[in-house]
């Protein structure tokens, strides 16, 4: 036994650690990172001063506290006081847990398994003017395109998660559709969670571009199969060109017992359509970020969502549009609903600058607490400083229609099954904006099925 002991007393020295002064979370970020640098030796030297620079401000700045203006109601202490590993490598993913996962759709589909890009489970034959590539591959075919578009967008408000994210992600997808290319069927990123991600945290990068006058629909969901407690950490660039019409989808279900911060920050050139949609059932504290800056005349953008939790569960849920150029339109609609003892968060910044004339923006999120433990901080705002703009703003927060139930009811109707079918009306109402038919039914089939059984 004494043995064992000094063999584990051994390595905990050899890596740096000491039994006695155990490290703290952030101390744990570098050692690991200090492990994954001395053999990143193929990597470009930009890129490992890009790493070294985003791991020196995560340790400089820390963890964001509530006492940030953008975290006032979201306390990241359980990821904050936590130490996570490095992921090790899935298993395969069997063809039966693919098709369930890709609900059913002939859809080109990209795996990742614990942040790592697994080329046997994809599937698809992609046109010709499509590139879709693992990050990790782009960086050694493609070096130059990478290095003039990676952490280029990255906003201040998620900064040491970002940062964590560019120091520690090698590997997530690179999505280029060139010039004049429409992609008929949807590309599907899925990001899987296995056991062997247990304990860790998985960090992965996407870049996406849509080039002048081209047009595609990417899903990027995010799933655990059979793993537990693990930390999720995702950054996704969007550049969407002259002309171009993007449709984003992030699917969120994630272990409830699981940690999620994602990022998506986009930048919209003249004449270009960027449709957003957020979909969060899953994580015991999960924070999704989506960021636009619309900066050419006439750019649009549609921001919807719709987040459903229960138990402990905590959900945030923070947007910014930028208006940077003029007739530029933005629309957004979130939707909660939330029982037992959930919180759910929505921060929503509309910011017109003086150059963004004719804008029209309208803003909205929506509430429906099921539990009178349940209850929800909302924040719309805007920032103007154009003069002729049309905008609006708000938000709601109430409980079921007792009219509605007392309609129901008086036509044979029993309480808890009209307490469900209004439940899904509630979350029916934004699904129907999303436009893709099969991807629209099986969400619908996920509420459907968790409201009326």
């Amino acid at each position: 036994m004494n043995e064992v002991v000094e063999t584990l007393l051994h390595v905990a020295a050899s890596m740096g650690i000491d039994p006695g002064n155990p490290p703290t979370p952030m101390e744990a970020y570098r050692q690991n990172f200090d492990t994954l640098e001395s053999s990143a030796s193929r990597e470009p030297a930009w890129l490992r001063d890009l790493r070294s620079g985003a791991m020196m401000r995560a340790e400089s700045q820390g963890f964001p506290s509530m006492k940030n203006e953008d975290w006032h109601f979201t306390n990241v202490a359980p990821i904050a006081e936590r130490i996570f590993d490095l992921p090790r490598a899935g298993a395969p993913v069997s063809a039966e847990v693919l098709t369930r996962l890709a609900y059913g759709q002939d859809w080109h589909t990209v795996v990742f398994v614990n942040g790592r890009h697994d080329a046997g489970a994809s599937s698809g034959t992609l046109p010709r003017g499509v590139m879709v590539e693992s990050l990790a591959g782009a960086i050694e075919n493609d070096a130059g395109l990478i290095e003039r578009h990676f952490s280029k967008l990255i906003s201040a408000e998620s900064a040491t998660f970002s940062d964590l994210n560019t120091a520690f992600a090698h590997d997530g997808a690179v999505i280029r559709i060139s010039a004049d290319i429409v992609v008929d069927k949807p590309i599907h990123l899925l990001f899987i969670s296995d056991p062997a991600a247990e304990g860790a945290a998985v960090h992965v990068r996407n870049l996406i571009f849509a080039e002048r006058h081209s047009g595609c629909t990417i899903i990027e969901s995010y799933v655990d199969v059979g793993a537990d407690l693990y930390f999720t950490n995702a950054v996704t660039e969007v550049y969407v060109a002259e002309g171009a019409r993007l449709s984003h989808y992030k699917l969120q279900t994630e272990s409830t017992s699981a940690f999620h911060v994602g990022t998506i920050q986009a930048h919209q050139a003249r004449s270009s359509r960027y449709e957003s949609f957020s979909f969060a059932t899953g994580a015991k504290l999960s924070r999704t970020n989506v960021y636009t800056t619309l900066a050419g005349d006439g750019a649009e953008v549609v921001m919807n969502g719709l987040y459903m939790v229960d138990g402990a569960q905590h959900v945030d849920h923070q947007t910014r549009i930028e208006h940077v150029a003029p007739n530029c339109p933005s629309h957004e609609l979130y939707k909660g609903i939330l029982d037992g003892r959930s919180h759910g968060v929505f921060n929503g910044k509309v910011y017109v600058h003086p150059e963004a004339q004719k804008t029209d923006g309208k803003q909205s999120n929506n509430n429906l607490l099921l539990s009178d433990q349940a209850r929800v901080d909302t924040k719309p705002q805007l920032e103007i400083f154009a003069d002729d703009v049309k905008c609006t703003h708000g938000a709601t927060v109430g409980r079921l229609d007792e009219t509605a139930l007392f309609y129901m009811r008086s036509r044979g109707i029993g309480m808890l099954e009209a307490r469900r079918l209004l439940t899904y009306a509630f979350a029916a109402d934004v699904l129907e904006k999303i436009e893709l038919d099969g991807l629209k039914e099986a969400l619908e089939a996920q509420v459907l099925e968790r409201f009326t059984g």
